[in-house]
């Protein structure tokens, strides 16, 4: 064959799999992602859960008079 259509034939293998690694890692990101979206969520519902036990433990703390 010709060099220049190897050379070209050559990029383009490896610009396929360069695509093809890209795409796989972009997979595990949006897993990644998404995972963290969810322990994110139920971090926040954790302190609103803790912020409201500790307004409720406030208001039953009798005020002093100064």
């Amino acid at each position: 064959m010709n060099p220049e259509l190897d050379a070209l034939e050559e990029k383009l293998a490896q610009l396929v799999a360069r695509l093809d690694a890209l795409r796989e890692e972009n997979r595990e990101l949006r897993q990644q992602l998404a995972s963290r979206t969810d322990e994110n969520a139920r971090i926040a519902e954790k302190l609103a859960a803790a912020k409201a036990r500790i307004e409720a433990l406030l208001t039953q703390i009798p005020e002093t008079e100064t």
